[in-house]
């Protein structure tokens, strides 16, 4: 979908997903982003959470989806003259989808979904490094679990929407090809990054390099690899550090997976504000993020908005904006001596460092959630369009 700018009719959307309101990042962010982008543009916007439906009512963790997702088809049943088209992350309009088409329509509004990943690569990577030993909870137990209950969820809730956006071409290309969603029901629309990041940056430091990854605490983000990286990179260089921010989980969890003999190197913030992101950055050399299965992570386009060279993984949604040896570097994914290889390269080279993070900055200044913005608002009007709808 290409960006249009001609002025139509405002739009009402919904736009839900099934995890807290908070702005720290994840699913809620890139909703509230678009969003006010919309809001921007003329269009009214209602936002839907967990807090939204669930209030303080405690929910089952493992079920927690399928409640949302029924909570959500009702709540939109019962208020669908409200809204010209909802955009449900995945899988909260399983539900909803399948009202749908049950009820040939009934003017409920069209539904778009948004997807972040696929299922089947997560099925792919993580029975892969469950055989290693490097899934927490990929066991033979958990693997049925997700093939008979996780798997549908992710699989009916496409089937049964009328478009979806994505945010990798990965992504993009397997709904075409598995799920029978042609060209002009799917977009790929890539995040942006907010103004702030922007800032200048110094590259001729010449103390030891500092790492930073940010992210949840998860096996497949490459977290062994990173390990095993870390282990021979600190005797190579030596005062190297790697920070650990925003994980999620304890500490002591982080600082216990690495062990005393790494403990000089790590550094563990758990929370940064997300106001405070762009500090962080400018504050670290090098972004290390190898993660096994993503979709495209906003993270990483604000490291690279920053100046940061980045380390990433050739997969999923990552090449889709880093180019090897142009505006990052590109490693295998599960592959501990590219890691080491890489860090060495930019270690050893404070010009390769700048030539990287420059290029990097250059590229991000087309990412602008406004751009995205019109993308979406293209895909909600080809929809609405395609059913014969008006909007109010």
């Amino acid at each position: 979908m290409s960006p249009s700018s001609s002025p139509q009719q405002p739009l009402r959307v919904l736009m839900a997903a099934p995890v807290p309101r908070r702005r720290e990042g994840g699913s809620a962010i890139i909703a509230y982003h678009l969003g006010e982008c919309l809001e921007q543009r003329g269009h009214s916007v209602t936002y839907v959470f967990q807090e939204d439906l669930f209030g303080q009512e405690k929910i089952s963790p493992r079920f927690s989806a399928l409640s949302f997702s029924r909570r959500l088809d009702r709540c939109i049943a019962g208020n669908r003259e409200k809204f010209d088209v909802v955009n449900l992350h995945a899988p909260s309009g399983l539900l909803y989808g399948m009202r749908r088409r049950w009820q040939s329509s009934r003017n409920l509004p069209p539904y778009v979904i948004t997807l972040h990943g696929l299922e089947e690569r997560r099925i792919y990577v993580q029975s892969r490094e469950e055989k290693k030993g490097r899934a927490w909870n990929f066991n033979f137990r958990n693997r049925l679990w997700h093939r008979f209950y996780t798997f549908p969820l992710y699989r009916w809730s496409i089937r049964n929407a009328d478009a979806a956006h994505t945010y990798s071409r990965d992504v993009w290309n397997i709904l075409q090809l598995n799920y029978d969603l042609d060209t002009d029901r799917t977009a790929y629309i890539p995040n942006g990054v907010e103004p702030r990041f922007f800032l200048p940056r110094r590259y001729n430091s010449s103390g030891p390099l500092k790492l930073l990854y940010a992210g949840t605490w998860l096996d497949q983000r490459g977290i062994f690899y990173i390990r095993d990286a870390l282990e021979r990179l600190v005797s190579q260089s030596p005062g190297l550090t790697m920070s650990f921010v925003g994980c999620g989980c304890p500490p002591e969890t982080i600082k216990n997976f690495f062990g005393s003999e790494l403990a000089s190197a790590i550094v563990v913030q758990p929370a940064v504000p997300s106001g405070q992101m762009h500090e962080l950055f400018s504050s670290h050399d090098v972004f290390l993020f190898p993660s096994l299965m993503e979709g495209l992570p906003s993270v990483l386009l604000e490291a690279m908005a920053s100046g940061m060279p980045v380390i990433t993984a050739e997969t999923c949604g990552m090449p889709d904006v880093v180019e090897d040896d142009f505006n990052g570097l590109l490693i295998p994914p599960a592959d501990a001596q590219a890691i080491e290889q890489a860090v060495l390269r930019l270690a050893a080279s404070p010009a390769l460092c700048q030539r990287l993070g420059e290029a990097a900055q250059q590229t991000m200044t087309r990412y602008t959630w406004e751009r995205s913005a019109v993308m979406l608002e293209k895909l909600f009007r080809h929809v609405i369009a395609a059913e014969g709808r008006t909007s109010a």
